[in-house]
């Protein structure tokens, strides 16, 4: 697991090795401090010429000043480290989910995978941070002045023998039972981040219904499941402040009671060794401390170092094979005896038994119920899924056999779930060809009838779109849409029932620029209404996963039940979905 996140460091290894030189320095200096204090103590008391004592207390000025310095380049250098390695880490998860396939994608939710890259690794990120400096200075800072305290006070440091293994015992248990609370916590953070996520893309609807209260119980449910983890768990780590002054108080004690017997009566001791143990005995206490608090950041970042290794470890199910061909030469597609489901252990087939052979250039309309598989079909034909059992071909090759990405982009889909981002009208447009000059973009939305609309709009092709395309209508997005996929120029263009939302006219509108537009590209036009289908070359009717009949309109309206009903419903004007 280490070593898969460690690849993220990269050219930030040169930060944390600063780093690490300059908390050595720190950590030396820190520990000679006392030890210079004490002989200023010493000399002070003893009367040394004002020289001696200026002399010395250069010395101290110079060696604090070098300490803060390496403090402060430590904390710039470990800064940089931690912000780049978490850069790193977010790009190197956001490449990895840009390869997974929709199998991959359905194995996470979205509210799960925006708390990976989100919470978690800001957490991977202060734990890293803490690593490479507190990590550090910590046990150097402890090793330091136990040596230095054994040196200045003798016997004395044996204080110190009983308070280390006592405040180290409590902290180790204070991290094991707040683990367990940490754990459940990062869990709970992806149900309330689908909830608010939920909330947000569905606010139409929430209102709609009147069901802002609903939504509200729902989401502090699960803000109040978290608060009481995190004050369990907060509550366990609190229990580090009193064991910390229990100790330090000890230790104030026993140096001051039994260092002053060692002074009055014994004269073992002076008054600078006195000074010296007391620093050495906050800085060792002060170094557990760090340490524990390393130990409960560690902690709580286990949990989110497993979930984003999960994340980079997915392997997307859909790759290259070894030597793919990178040219689609035509927009044939073929099922030779295709079955497919979604999970291997899924019981039921969603598509079974599917032979069917579409020429290059036709025009293919599929018909079919809800539920009967049209778009889980037309999915296979770019790869966004892999067929279970049977052969999909596409240009006479088998689409496994195909480089993913020349693949599709020889396949162009507008989604039932029209699609736009953030951006400028143009901008969306462009997804369809990066490189489409105006007089292309303003061709492309007069055949997919988008031009009238754009045009009324102030800034025209300049016009902002908001996120997830919320200031344009749903007939609007859909036609938009469709413009950009016309700007690919694919082999094979898909519409999975992507007219919907326009009256009957303009749907007509849109194949006729088909036809004149990308007349030698096969078109396949998943449609509710028969009216978007019944011109086609082929239509195919589904139901149940399986191909029920295929033909032209008047062939089916003689020999397809489902077909004729669903005609007959909506010419009587029972049925039709505008």
């Amino acid at each position: 697991m280490l070593k898969k996140l460690l690849a993220s460091v990269r050219e930030y290894k040169a930060p944390t090795c600063w780093t690490l030189l300059f908390i050595i320095g720190e950590a030396v200096i820190e520990t000679l401090l006392p030890f210079q204090t004490a002989k200023l103590v010493n000399d002070i008391q003893g009367g040394a010429p004002m020289e001696d004592i200026l002399r010395i207390g250069l010395v101290l000025v110079l060696m604090a000043a070098v300490s803060l310095g390496c403090g402060a380049a430590a904390g710039y250098t470990c800064s940089k480290a931690s912000a780049g390695f978490a850069k790193n880490l977010r790009k190197d998860m956001f490449a990895q989910v840009q390869k997974y396939a929709f199998k991959n994608i359905d194995k996470f939710s979205s509210s799960s995978l925006v708390t990976r890259m989100t919470t978690d690794v800001t957490n991977v990120q202060m734990a890293y941070m803490m690593i490479i400096r507190m990590a550090v200075r910590s046990p150097l800072m402890l090793i330091f002045s136990a040596i230095m305290a054994f040196y200045m006070g003798g016997t004395l440091a044996m204080a110190f023998v009983v308070t280390i293994p006592l405040l180290g015992i409590g902290l180790m248990l204070i991290g094991k039972f707040a683990l367990p609370a940490f754990q459940r916590v990062f869990r709970k953070y992806d149900r309330l981040n689908e909830s608010i996520e939920e909330n947000v893309r569905a606010m139409r609807v929430v209102k709609g219904f009147s069901r802002e209260e609903y939504e509200k119980q729902k989401f502090g449910k699960a803000a109040d499941d978290i608060c009481k983890d995190f004050t369990k768990a907060e509550r366990i780590v609190a229990m580090n402040q009193p064991l910390m002054t229990l100790c330090v108080d000890f230790d104030m004690v026993f140096i001051l009671f039994i260092g002053s017997q060692m002074i009055l009566r014994d004269h073992l001791l002076d008054i600078g060794q006195i000074s010296a143990m007391i620093t050495y005995g906050v800085q060792i206490l002060m170094a557990l401390m760090f340490l524990s608090m390393i130990y409960v950041m560690v902690t709580m970042s286990i949990e989110s170092m497993k979930r984003i290794v999960e994340v980079l470890d997915e392997q997307p199910s859909i790759q290259d094979c070894k030597y793919p061909a990178r040219n689609v030469p035509f927009g044939s597609i073929d099922f030779e005896n295709v079955s497919f489901k979604y999970k291997e252990d899924a019981n039921k087939f969603a598509l079974s038994g599917i032979d069917l052979h579409i020429p290059s250039g036709a025009t293919v309309g599929i018909i079919g119920g809800t539920g009967s598989s049209k778009s889980t079909l037309v999915q296979l034909i770019p790869r966004l899924y892999d067929v279970s059992e049977g052969v999909v071909r596409v240009g006479g090759r088998d689409v496994r056999e195909y480089d993913l990405a020349s693949l599709r982009d020889a396949v162009s889909m507008v989604l039932q779930k029209n699609v736009l981002f953030s951006g400028t009208i143009k901008e969306n447009l462009r997804w369809g060809d990066p490189h489409a000059t105006d007089e292309q973009i303003a061709e492309a939305c007069r055949l997919a009838q988008a031009a009238d609309f754009v045009e009324s709009f102030p800034d025209k092709y300049d016009t902002h779109i908001e996120q997830g395309g919320t200031n344009v209508s749903g007939g609007q997005k859909q036609r938009l849409c469709i413009a950009r996929a016309l700007l690919k120029h694919p082999s094979i263009l898909i519409l999975d029932d992507s007219t919907s939302a326009v009256d009957t006219k303009t749907d007509a509108l849109i194949r006729q620029g088909f036809k004149e537009y990308i007349p030698e590209t096969t078109k396949i036009i998943i449609a509710q209404r028969i009216a978007s289908v019944q011109d086609a070359d082929m239509i195919v009717v589904m139901d149940n996963g399986t191909i029920s009949a295929v033909g032209t309109h008047d062939e089916l309206l003689r020999s397809s039940e489902i077909y004729r009903e669903v005609y007959e419903q909506q010419t009587n004007g029972n049925g039709g979905e505008d």
